[in-house]
């Protein structure tokens, strides 16, 4: 590895002659964290420049309420430009409507991207692009600049799933897990709906040997060892990098969420945060379920309450819906819970003392907050790499429990009863105590990982060295 103990001030000795460009893909938990990378690599002195589409660059910074005023500063934000295509209603999907309009977004880029590089290359002496492995085929151009080179941040996939889901069913080896574990793995059959799948195995052919290594948010420390990012290079010739946790940060002083205010006056370890993914759509049938159930477990709790199905986010409409619940439950809900309709900061819920659990479908974006922040887990998988990321939450990292086994149906309904059993369990039993110690000692750990002379900071020290060689 390189030596990068005296990384000097690479803005004074390199000024614009190394470049950074970052292109994320067109959806908020992937433009998050990569607006993140981007201010963790702009601290190095370096030009850094991220690249969306108007109203995406306005609602990331909108939403960058965490940042240092002056990180957030020092990000050159481009435009990208597209002419509009329009929504098939009727499309048949799994996935919530607005995933196709985003994918839509991601494959009309191309020629944006393209004139940006022209104009870009001839300035500089070399340009680094780091994009997100869902926008290979908008960035494929790279390939025709003598003076650039690219890279692939994974932004939301642990290697563990990874590994178990894209690698192991095409390299023939084994998954390095003890037998009893092995059994209780669950497959990825059922769980990646056919879309999803279509849009990976397009994007996949134009990685091209362009690419020169690949950046994964994760690290030894999240994963418990270095066992499956060591196996991520298997068969390539391409540099890795675990650098995670790559989230938001927080900050100690109020920031106009109303949602912590009320935290603010609730008991340390009381209150379980829930909330999933914008891709998961559950029936009004399970939504009542789980309403029931988080009333029967008489436990505090904050629900962030959005719609998936909303194919005009991009627009900038909120995420509020309609829903439907039992009659009398928001009366009731007075000093017990707290219904979030409109967007608040994660991180910074996750990170309140009074937080004691987070019932989550296992985003890998979740999983990384969830794991930093020190919080115990509800594994409640519906979809993609979660069924992997919640066994590695819950069976090897022991950090959580599961409101399911994980060969019972995605589509069955979660009853009200086993809701209420699983959250009384963590919330207010002595395993569920365990549980929030050892999730505890974890967080701390990889906190301090991402320290001067930490693994995740000592791996994003290397990658830097090894940009500006």
């Amino acid at each position: 590895m390189d030596n990068t103990e005296n990384i000097p001030n690479l803005k004074k000795q390199l000024g614009d002659e190394v470049v950074v460009v970052m292109v994320p893909f067109q959806i908020q938990s992937h433009l998050d964290p990569f607006l993140q990378f981007a201010c963790l690599i702009s601290s190095y002195g370096l030009s850094v420049h991220y690249l969306s589409l108007p109203t995406y660059n306005h609602d990331t910074k909108a939403r960058a309420t965490m940042l240092n005023p002056s990180d957030l500063a020092s990000i050159h934000f481009h435009d990208l430009q597209m002419t509009p295509t329009p929504l098939d209603p009727d499309i048949p999907s799994e996935v919530p409507k607005h995933f196709h309009f985003f994918w839509n977004v991601s494959m009309h880029l191309r020629e944006s991207i393209t004139s940006f590089l022209h104009d870009i290359s001839s300035k500089s002496r070399r340009i680094i692009m780091i994009h997100d492995c869902l926008m290979c085929y908008n960035v494929q151009d790279i390939s025709s600049f003598d003076n650039a080179e690219s890279y692939i941040f994974n932004p939301v996939i642990s290697a563990f799933g990874m590994y178990c889901d894209q690698i192991f069913p095409h390299v023939g080896l084994p998954i390095p897990l003890e037998q009893q574990l092995l059994q209780r793995l669950p497959s990825s059959e059922g769980w990646y709906c056919e879309e999803i799948m279509r849009i990976g195995s397009f994007q996949v052919q134009y990685i091209g040997k362009s690419s020169a290594g690949d950046i994964h948010n994760t690290s030894k420390v999240m994963e418990g060892s270095n066992t499956f990012i060591d196996l991520l290079g298997i068969g390539q010739d391409k540099k890795q990098w675990a650098i995670g946790p790559v989230l938001r940060p927080t900050k100690k002083e109020k920031n106009g969420f109303p949602c912590l205010d009320w935290l603010d006056k609730q008991p340390p370890k009381s209150v379980l945060y829930v909330s999933y993914d914008m891709l998961t759509s559950f029936s009004d049938e399970q939504i009542k379920e789980l309403t029931m159930g988080l009333e029967l477990s008489k436990q505090k709790f904050i629900w962030l309450l959005y719609d998936p199905d909303n194919t005009y986010i991009y627009l900038g409409a909120d995420l509020k819906r309609k829903f439907e619940f039992p009659a009398g439950f928001e009366e009731r809900l007075d000093g017990v819970g707290l219904l979030v309709r409109d967007w608040a900061p994660q991180t910074e819920i996750l990170a309140h003392s009074s937080i004691g659990g987070f019932l989550s479908v296992c985003d890998w974006t979740s999983c990384v907050e969830t794991i930093t922040m020190g919080v115990p887990i509800i594994a409640w998988a519906t979809h993609s790499d979660h069924p992997k990321n919640g066994f590695l939450l819950t069976e090897i990292l022991k950090i959580g429990l599961i409101i399911r086994e994980w060969d019972q149906k995605r589509e069955e309904v979660v009853t009200a009863s086993t809701i209420d059993n699983v959250v009384r369990k963590l919330m207010a039993s002595e395993e569920g105590d365990e549980v929030r110690k050892r999730a505890k000692e974890l967080g701390e750990a990889v906190r301090q990982s991402t320290e001067k002379g930490g693994a995740s900071r000592m791996e994003l020290d290397y990658f830097i060295a090894h940009i500006t060689r």
